[in-house]
């Protein structure tokens, strides 16, 4: 008996440990503005395949876990029609417009990328609504602090 306990304990160990090993993560900006904001966006992420997902409204920065069939692009495609920029798909126009007049963000005129492209500023909480947040290190290291639309920041 203590033998067949043995194998069940090491099996479901062995099966836990695959299972989380397909486990992927990401982290990237989401416009919006409120708490109600933040429900919808978790909603959205969850809704494509998000086993877990936490927005902060302060750094719009969006923290998701997925596996399967799940992907970062279905992620932010639902996201997006739930009418909240990502930084590579933008809400269409009528879902924007959707979303109720406390949550309508600032949008940009363009995309929704930052002005600066480097990785390392983009992926962290140093950006605010697409500048470099005054006196962030990490957008000095990366150089978008001298870029024109930063220095505005």
């Amino acid at each position: 008996m203590k033998i067949l306990n043995s194998f069940f304990f090491f099996l479901f160990i062995l099966i836990a440990t695959v299972a989380s090993a397909q486990t992927k993560s990401a982290s990237f900006k989401v416009a919006g503005e409120c708490g109600m904001c933040k429900k919808k966006i978790e909603k959205a992420a969850k809704s494509a395949g998000a086993s877990y997902a936490v927005w902060n409204t302060d750094t719009k920065m969006l923290t998701v876990k997925y596996a399967g069939t799940a992907n970062k692009t279905k992620i932010e495609e639902a996201i997006a029609g739930a009418g909240y920029d990502t930084p590579d798909v933008k809400a269409t126009e009528d879902a924007y417009n959707k979303l109720d007049e406390c949550c309508q963000y600032e949008r940009a005129t363009t995309t929704a990328k930052s002005c600066c492209d480097s990785e390392a500023c983009t992926k962290s909480a140093c950006m605010k609504d697409g500048k470099c947040a005054k006196d962030a290190a990490c957008c000095k290291e990366a150089g978008c602090d001298q870029k024109e639309c930063c220095k505005k920041a």
